[in-house]
């Protein structure tokens, strides 16, 4: 039996990963749960799972769940703490074995970071984690001995197709992209598109940021220089490849040419459940995957534009020069994506915004950093896009 520390528990990845749980009680057991602001549903989780500890956003939030719960079921005995602090309780505590990283952003880098250190197997859907931090996450799973288990679809692919593959016989990855709501639009299209409309993936359900980033292809950029920590190869040996059906989750090329792809329905359950049953098997919760169903039929594959999609080639840029510009591109990329969620921005403004903060630290860039290093870097950074953004 696996004992779970969800961080991020309401969100799209963390609602999943309890329905995996709810459907496999004797193997999976909840030790901790966090979340951001969303405390009615954290309170319904807490209710059915009812876990040692669970943490919020602030202090307010905490004291709201505190009595919701003293008043309707006192007989719970979570102890509820909040902030960047309860991120970390809740990610070391000591009955979790596994700790489900799903906070969204750099925000999940620290408690994941903790964790490792406390010697707990990470099974990791927070790319961000390794973008800003893989050169000081990746040399501490090592150290530490634990497993760091890839939840995001398509490094949950690229794994599955390494299982017993020598990792000299790996040529290239083939990381797949569905191409968002705008594949296919010119810059000129792009000018005047909504949040509405970029929040239609046409594929995948997923939370807010991730859908904007995918409809900016900046998710694929992050995802290459994960694949990059994850599977120790070079950015520039990773290749996008668009495949609007989203069939095909991932592909590696061996050196002998062989092409190995892992395939299924644009569900993020299975990844889940294959890293937490790692190294064996679960049951099936999906419906059986069906080769005549029309989408499979006619599988298509094309390169990204990125004369429209600039920010793919940034992020490329930025895992060639490694160092801090990964965790800046990534902060300024999150204040840019807060803003246009929230009306302030267009959409093009996301691009140019990471852009003018990335040229900004390029003369900073350094490659001797801690973590507190790294989280001051991105928070500075961060800062400076919303004062370019004037927000």
């Amino acid at each position: 039996m696996r004992v779970l520390s969800v961080l991020g528990s309401t969100g799209s990845i963390g609602t999943q990963t309890l329905e995996v749980v709810r459907n496999n009680p004797s193997d999976f057991k909840v030790a901790a749960l966090t979340c951001g602001n969303n405390i009615d549903v954290l309170y319904d989780q807490i209710v059915e799972f009812k876990p040692a500890a669970a943490a919020v956003a602030d202090v307010q939030k905490a004291s709201e769940l505190k009595h919701k719960l003293n008043s309707k079921h006192p007989e719970i005995n979570t102890e509820i703490y909040y902030g960047e602090e309860g991120n970390v309780v809740c990610a070391t505590i000591p009955e979790a074995d596994t700790v489900l990283g799903a906070i969204v952003g750099v925000a999940g880098l620290e408690p994941v970071y903790k964790a490792i250190e406390a010697g707990k197997d990470i099974a990791l859907a927070n790319k961000e984690t390794l973008v800003a931090g893989g050169d000081l996450v990746m040399p501490l799973v090592k150290e530490k001995g634990v497993e760091l288990l890839p939840v995001d679809s398509e490094h949950c692919a690229i794994w599955q197709c390494l299982w017993g593959e020598k990792k000299e016989n790996l040529d290239r990855i083939l990381i797949t992209a569905s191409g968002g709501p705008f594949r296919g639009y010119t810059l000129e299209q792009l000018e005047n598109v909504t949040c509405e409309k970029a929040l239609n993936h046409p594929t995948w359900k997923m939370g807010g940021k991730i859908t904007i980033d995918s409809s900016t292809m900046m998710n694929k950029g992050l995802e290459v220089i994960e694949a990059s920590h994850l599977f120790g190869i070079d950015v520039d040996r990773v290749d996008v490849v668009v495949h609007p059906q989203s069939v095909i989750h991932s592909m590696i090329r061996l050196r002998d040419g062989s092409v190995l792809a892992q395939m299924g329905k644009p569900s993020m359950i299975l990844p889940i459940m294959v890293a937490l049953y790692y190294p064996d098997r679960g049951p099936r919760l999906l419906e059986e995957f069906d080769p005549f169903d029309p989408k499979c039929c006619n599988l298509t594959f094309e390169k990204c534009n990125t004369r429209v999609f600039g920010l793919l080639d940034l992020a490329y840029k930025a895992g060639r020069t490694k160092g801090i510009m990964p965790a800046v591109m990534n902060a300024a990329n999150e204040a840019a994506v807060s803003a246009f969620l929230k009306g302030k921005i267009g959409f093009l403004d996301i691009e140019s915004t990471v852009r003018s903060v990335y040229d900004d630290f390029e003369d900073r860039n350094c490659y001797d950093f801690s973590l507190e290093d790294i989280l001051g870097y991105s928070d500075e950074a961060f800062k400076l896009a919303k004062e370019k953004l004037g927000i």
